[in-house]
């Protein structure tokens, strides 16, 4: 019956041009295609134009200059021209790093956060995999919750049309007639409220996985099995993107303070500068070069590299608690969502037996007031409890399926 419904929906999801995706390809649209994962692309992008500013001060720097003057008159001394009126200078400078331990430091701490925002990236993709899981299971939902008060509708319209027909012949009363009444229009708002809720959810994937409408679902979504305990405790640990990033900002953040001692360090810096002036003068020929090397010591900077030592000092100790904190949290994250799938798989057993035992009262119910053996409040009590039944067997089923996407994901198995 669910097939059949899910077909009929897909139907008319196809004339509306909607489209239909699998869990697969949503997820695997949605990371390519979410603002999220897309900015967390960019962020690698950002890492790496900012690598390429900390690796600049360490490569050579060659510029040129070029000057054209004219004086009022030119400068004379007993007959002499020491500067004439117009000249023209030129030169270009070369400046190479020979020592500079900060920047080649600086170097290499930059490189380190390019890894850290390709890690992000891979954490960003999997909250969005983890989002779309949800609210694709979230339409599938929806989808059995419309077949559930369709049924339950029908049943109803059924009931209320064999009353109606009691009371025509006299074999039945007014009221059951109205209780029957009653009872179909308030199938039918729920029926409608259903209906709305789908739209909403098909939107809502829709929006996840950047299509420029609502999205439909596959009738089955087949789910990884999830691993052993003391392998989902090992992988939130090694494997899942968020602890892996908390990790490589632990250790960046440490090498950045282990390496405060180069800001104690010369630097030395070899300039060549060859040159061209015309005219020549006395003390500058007309072409030539010279050379220097610069050494740079720090002896006094007001405090900076105290300061600068104090707060990496700090951002470390932070790093540090926050990896151990995150490390909690997902050891946390994978025992309860261990206890959680067995829960859910034990309520998903006793709600389809529950439901299974609703029906069968409402046939026996239905039988008996056919029979004339019971009365229509014993029929309706009984419908609205198999319509209870059916949705809390679908509550506990979406449970357990959203328990084992919890399961994948917080040991680093989904996507």
């Amino acid at each position: 019956m669910l097939r059949s419904v899910l077909a009929l929906l897909t139907v008319a999801a196809s004339a509306l041009g909607q489209e239909r995706l699998t869990l697969e390809d949503a997820v695997r649209r949605a990371i390519a295609r979410n603002p999220t994962a897309l900015i967390a692309e960019q962020e690698i992008r950002r890492a790496e134009g900012l690598l390429r500013e900390a690796r600049a001060p360490s490569l050579p720097f060659l510029s040129a200059n070029g000057t054209g003057t004219r004086l009022d008159s030119s400068r004379t001394s007993s007959g002499t021209t020491l500067v004439a009126r117009e000249s023209i200078a030129a030169n270009a400078t070369l400046s190479l790093p020979l020592f500079a331990p900060q920047r080649w430091l600086a170097w290499a701490h930059a490189g380190e956060q390019v890894d850290i925002a390709r890690t992000s990236l891979e954490d960003a993709r999997r909250t969005v995999a983890v989002a779309t899981a949800r609210a694709y299971l979230a339409v599938m939902a929806q989808h059995r919750l419309v077949q559930i008060t369709t049924q339950a509708r029908d049943s109803a319209r059924a009931h209320r049309d064999d009353a109606h027909a009691r009371f025509e012949v006299g074999s039945g009363n007014r009221l059951d007639e109205v209780r029957a009444g009653q009872e179909l229009a308030g199938d039918e708002s729920q029926l409608a409220l259903a209906e709305a809720n789908l739209v909403r959810a098909r939107e809502a994937l829709g929006v996840l996985v950047a299509s420029d409408g609502p999205v439909e679902v596959e009738e089955q979504v087949a789910l990884a099995a999830p691993p052993a305990p003391a392998d989902a405790l090992r992988d939130a640990e090694e494997n899942r993107p968020d602890v892996r990033a908390s990790q490589q900002r632990s250790e960046a953040a440490r090498k950045v303070l282990r390496d405060s001692w180069a800001d104690y360090l010369p630097l030395l810096s070899a300039v060549v500068q060859p040159f061209y002036n015309s005219p020549a003068t006395v003390t500058q020929p007309t072409t030539g070069w010279q050379a220097q090397l610069i050494l740079t010591i720090p002896l006094y900077d007001g405090g900076t590299r105290y300061g600068l030592r104090r707060e990496r000092s700090a951002l470390y100790e932070e790093s540090k608690a926050q990896l151990e904190g995150l490390l909690r949290q997902a050891r946390s994250d994978v025992r309860g969502s261990f206890e959680a799938v067995q829960r859910a798989d034990q309520s998903v057993r006793s709600a389809r037996q529950a439901a299974r035992l609703a029906h069968d009262a409402l046939d026996m119910t239905m039988l008996a007031y056919r029979e004339g053996a019971t009365n229509d409040l014993e029929v309706v009590d009984a419908a609205r409890t198999a319509r209870d039944a059916d949705v809390a067997a679908l509550v506990a089923e979406d449970t357990a399926r959203q328990a084992r996407i919890d399961l994948l994901s917080a040991s680093g198995r989904f996507p």
